[in-house]
């Protein structure tokens, strides 16, 4: 049985301020921080002394959060780029307001783009696609990825063995600090058991 947890980073500073998240390095906020921390904290409890490997986006809000939940677990988290919350081109470093009074295009398919240099929902889905095949082919059984919204909403397509063209019509999304559970047993069979829970940030 593999089991996968997913961890949607906690509270980031671009959450309170109205700005554009994406490939900007935004840091934590401190309910952020102890957010993150409840989350180690949990799991600590809940997995038993398990041993996991985890991967983390290199951004710093992913990345911290990272840190914060191995330090509970005795974890170095493993940074990996194609991790990355989508890029926005442009817009990074921007207002959430000028992205909506500057967008060149509205995004009706995988294919569209807010912006020319922007990745569109395909370009995401090619760049996390090696790594998930990565992980799935992996003789790790347990494993932690901690990473953004977006990100993982491609990822849990993936996982559920749909096209990319199906994200034109259907995706499972989370929000921060959400923590899903994600199975595939011996016979290669999948189960979502929990997605995006956040009572691990409440507790």
């Amino acid at each position: 049985m593999k089991t996968i947890l997913t961890i949607q980073h906690t509270q980031s500073i671009h959450h309170t301020n109205g700005m554009v998240g994406s490939w900007t390095d935004w840091e934590l906020s401190e309910l952020g921080i102890e957010q993150a921390k409840k989350i180690g904290k949990n799991l600590k409890k809940e997995l038993d002394g398990k041993r996991f490997v985890m991967f983390s986006s290199d951004l710093m809000r992913a990345k911290q959060t990272a840190r914060y939940v191995g330090e509970y677990l005795g974890i170095e988290p493993v940074l990996r780029r194609e991790l990355r919350e989508r890029s926005l081109g442009r817009c990074c470093g921007k207002s959430v307001q000028w992205l909506r009074e500057n967008q060149e295009m509205q995004e009706k398919t995988v294919d569209d783009k807010l912006f020319s240099d922007a990745e569109s929902r395909r370009d995401e889905w090619n760049r996390l696609k090696p790594f998930f095949d990565e992980v799935m082919g992996s003789k790790s059984d347990n494993i932690i990825i901690v990473s953004h919204g977006d990100l993982l909403s491609v990822f849990n397509a993936m996982f559920m063995g749909l096209d990319v063209e199906h994200m034109n019509h259907f995706e499972v999304f989370g929000l921060a600090g959400g923590v899903s559970y994600l199975y595939e047993n011996d016979d290669g069979k999948r189960y979502m058991k929990k997605i995006s829970d956040l009572s691990y940030i409440n507790i």
